[in-house]
């Protein structure tokens, strides 16, 4: 093993502006391994800046939420529809973790592991969709997306104690709520393929969402903030158009998520809807 030092948070800047997919996951993947096997971790970084674009494919196109084609599974076509959002998700998660790892300093060796892991499996997750577009002659690229998820990673870049709360306490936990419905649907039409992927990315979605609870109580406790009221603050001013039921109590309570906080939410939901 090398003694130079593994300069690692600026790695995970040159991958997250890598255009390549394919150059993305493995570099990804090499760079999880690397930090576990490198025996002189350098955390330092000279500058951190903003990255309002990360590096991506000319396509998918990105249009606005309303225009991105419907996905409706109960049809081939839909079906692929479906699965090419979720490879832009999981595209999107993969520089959301890389960002997490680069953008945030002073933070334990533990936080930049996990959030490694978790890049690291959001690119096998990405492989897996797109080894089932690719059998079905569809590539990532071939649907239009929305940039939906980049934009928070933008709104939270300031203060990791607000990315913590809002992408995986919000974003990805919204994953384990209507997941289940869709594995459902998928396996009463026989599409044993996507059930198969679909529960390996969830079983990983409830760690990486753990992972999220676990730094948000961290940098709660740093601040000598009470979270769950904390919680709530931020969830009002900037995840309201998140927050609609039902809630997968069993899959957040298994993250991570206390049985008030999925009180609140049930609550925060039923009064937007009420107001609405």
């Amino acid at each position: 093993m090398s003694s130079e030092p593994y300069f690692f948070r600026a790695k995970a800047l040159e991958i997250l502006m890598e255009r390549d997919p394919t150059q993305k996951v493995g570099a990804t993947q090499a760079l999880f391994s690397n930090f576990l096997s490198s025996e002189n971790l350098d955390f330092s970084l000279q500058q951190v800046v903003s990255v309002p674009v990360p590096g991506r494919p000319d396509k998918p196109l990105l249009v606005h939420p309303s225009a991105v084609v419907k996905r409706r599974p109960g049809t081939f076509e839909g079906r692929l529809a479906q699965f090419h959002a979720f490879a832009h998700i999981e595209f999107n998660a993969i520089n959301l973790a890389l960002d997490a790892v680069y953008r945030f300093a002073g933070m334990p060796h533990e936080y930049y592991r996990d959030w490694l892991q978790v890049a690291a499996e959001e690119a096998h997750h990405f492989t897996l969709i797109c080894e089932y577009l690719n059998h079905r002659d569809t590539h990532y690229g071939d649907y239009t997306a929305h940039d939906n998820l980049w934009q928070m990673a933008l709104q939270t870049e300031h203060d990791v104690l607000l990315r913590m709360a809002l992408v995986p306490r919000v974003l990805e936990a919204r994953g384990l709520d209507v997941t289940p419905k869709i594995v459902a649907r998928l396996k009463s039409l026989g599409d044993t393929d996507a059930v198969r992927i679909l529960n390996t990315i969830y079983e990983d979605e409830i760690g990486h969402v753990e992972i999220g609870n676990r730094w948000y109580m961290y940098a709660c406790d740093q601040r000598e903030l009470e979270p769950i009221q904390t919680f709530k603050k931020i969830l009002k001013e900037h995840a309201r158009g998140y927050l609609s039921g039902p809630f997968n109590h069993d899959a957040r309570a298994e993250a991570g998520f206390s049985e008030t906080e999925l009180r609140l939410l049930n609550e925060l939901s039923a009064e937007i809807k009420t107001a609405s």
